[in-house]
């Protein structure tokens, strides 16, 4: 296996256990929040799936976009399998993209986010993105924690 194969094997189970996450959240407590400033529980799941297609143009522009018209503004909240269903074609881009980088491009291609305070590798880049995914399937955890909610194993 080589390191393309190990980084989509790496979204992948990220992806799973956050599925799993996402889809043990009550509809009762989905627009719940901790307080008054933070995301509620579907906003945070909406804010994953649009970052993550946000990242997907970035790395295709080898950096940060000036402009990013997202698919997901503006649109209802309406259920978790509903937010998985539309981030379905977006996600599979994102996977294609990798799927077409070499090893050397993980390496040698530059990621410029200087306005966010970085320029990394590619393959660095890729690891952040799945970083930020997993970060906030354990804010999620926590929410469910604090709202009372039992949690579901993510460790299978």
């Amino acid at each position: 296996m080589n390191s393309i194969d190990l980084i989509i094997l790496n979204f992948n189970e990220i992806r799973r256990r956050s599925i799993k996450v996402w889809r043990s959240i009550p509809d009762e407590k989905l627009h719940w929040k901790p307080d008054g400033e933070a995301m509620n529980c579907l906003e945070m799941i909406r804010h994953v799936l649009e970052s993550e297609h946000y990242y997907h143009l970035a790395i295709k522009n080898r950096g940060s976009l000036s402009v990013f018209n997202s698919p997901f503004e503006n649109r209802p909240f309406t259920s978790v399998n509903d937010e998985l269903e539309y981030a379905k074609p977006y996600r599979k881009a994102f996977i294609d993209t990798i799927k077409s980088f070499s090893e050397v491009d993980l390496e040698n291609l530059k990621i410029d986010r200087s306005d966010s305070g970085y320029i990394r590798d590619l393959g660095d880049m890729l690891l952040r993105v799945g970083y930020h995914e997993s970060i906030h399937t354990g804010q999620l955890l926590d929410y469910l924690r604090t709202a009372g909610v039992p949690r579901i194993s993510i460790w299978d």
